[in-house]
């Protein structure tokens, strides 16, 4: 019967790799730590992201760079409007006519004014 201690001795000792496999080894182990390393990175970019996203709708939603005014003529009537960016865009009828009001978003200040004619 063979000693229970030396089959122990035996299954825990390792035998040594030969140099190839000691080689596939190391790129495997740096294979693992470049591709744990992408996870990571790719992990925080994406709570990057949302983070940014949230902060921007937060400063959107208290209304602090919207107009709180916005003059369209004594007879005018909005009739839809857009928010594109740092412009609001007014599709105003003033009676028959139609035109459309560029609006800076933050001051209420008229850039342009597009007006619609029947030709």
């Amino acid at each position: 019967m063979t000693h229970p201690a030396m089959d122990d001795e035996d299954r825990d000792a390792e035998a040594p790799l030969d140099p190839a496999m000691e080689r596939v080894q190391k790129k495997l182990k740096r294979l693992l730590a470049v591709s744990s390393l992408v996870m990571v990175l790719g992990f925080m970019a994406v709570l990057a992201a949302i983070i940014y996203k949230l902060s921007e709708s937060g400063k959107r939603a208290d209304g602090s760079d919207i107009a709180a005014t916005v003059a369209i003529g004594k007879d005018g009537r909005v009739e839809s409007m857009v928010l594109s960016g740092d412009r609001l865009i007014l599709l105003v009828r003033d009676g028959t006519a139609s035109k459309l009001l560029h609006l800076e978003a933050a001051t209420g200040r008229l850039v342009g004014e597009t007006a619609f004619v029947a030709q």
